[in-house]
């Protein structure tokens, strides 16, 4: 769950991102590259801070 929760903020930030760059003028292409870099960058840093750690 708290998965979910950090993905669905995660991607309210990108959304917000993503809207200041096309205000701003940014050409689409490099906004969809940014953001696709950014989404990964996102569920990398998800499954980290979400995952149990080993009980080892």
């Amino acid at each position: 769950m708290s998965f979910a929760l950090y993905m669905i903020g995660f991607l309210i930030f990108l959304a917000g991102l993503a809207w200041g760059a096309s205000v701003a003028g940014v050409p689409d292409l490099y906004i969809g590259i940014g953001a696709l870099i950014i989404l990964g960058i996102g569920v990398f840093s998800a499954v980290a801070r979400t995952r149990s750690k080993d009980p080892s």
